[in-house]
C-alpha cells in the first residue's frame, strides 16, 4: 500500500487529554472523550449520558431528558477541544467563548443510557473565530443539530 493509499491517522483524546484541552470541569465538562480528530476539520466527541447527571433531577422528574442547551454545549466543547488540540496549546491558557448558535433543531430526546455522539465539521475559520456544524447522534440516528461559532482567546490573569 502506498503512502497515498494509507488510511489517514486520526487523533483521539481520552478524558485526561480532554481536561488538558478544556478549562471545563464537572458538572460543566460535558464530553467524556473524543474518538476522532482530523486536524481542525472534524471530530467526534462522546458523551455517555447517565441517570445520575445533576440536570436530570429537574429536567424532568419521572421522565429524564437531557436539555437541548447542554447538547449544544457538548457540541461546542467538542469543537473547542478540536481547535485547541490543533493549535497545539492547552486549555490552561486558552478560553473558548461561545458566540453564536444558528439553525438548532432537536429531533429526538436524549435519555439516560444513551451514548451521544457529537459529530463536528468545520464550516470556516478566520483568525480566532471558528464556525462548526454539529450533529448529535444516538445509535446512528440524528437527535440534534446546529451551527455554532466561537472565539479562542487567552485566559486573563487572575
Amino acid at each position: 500500500m502506498s503512502e497515498a493509499e494509507a488510511p489517514e491517522k486520526l487523533d483521539s483524546a481520552d478524558i485526561n487529554r480532554v481536561m488538558e484541552l478544556l478549562p471545563h470541569r464537572y458538572p460543566m465538562l460535558l464530553i467524556d472523550r473524543i474518538i476522532e480528530m482530523k486536524g481542525d476539520q472534524s471530530a467526534i466527541g462522546i458523551k455517555n449520558v447517565t441517570a445520575n447527571e445533576p440536570f436530570f433531577q429537574g429536567h424532568f422528574p419521572g421522565h429524564p431528558v437531557m436539555p437541548g442547551v447542554l447538547i449544544v454545549e457538548a457540541m461546542a466543547q467538542t469543537a473547542g477541544a478540536l481547535v485547541i488540540n490543533n493549535l497545539g496549546t492547552s486549555g490552561s491558557n486558552q478560553l473558548v467563548y461561545f458566540m453564536t448558535v444558528d439553525r438548532a433543531k432537536f429531533r429526538k430526546p436524549v435519555l439516560p443510557g444513551d451514548v451521544l455522539e457529537l459529530h463536528m465539521t468545520k464550516l470556516q475559520s478566520r483568525g480566532p473565530v471558528w464556525k462548526y456544524h454539529g450533529e448529535g447522534r444516538v445509535d446512528g440516528k440524528l437527535v440534534a443539530e446546529c451551527d455554532l461559532g466561537a472565539m479562542i482567546a487567552g485566559a486573563s490573569a487572575k
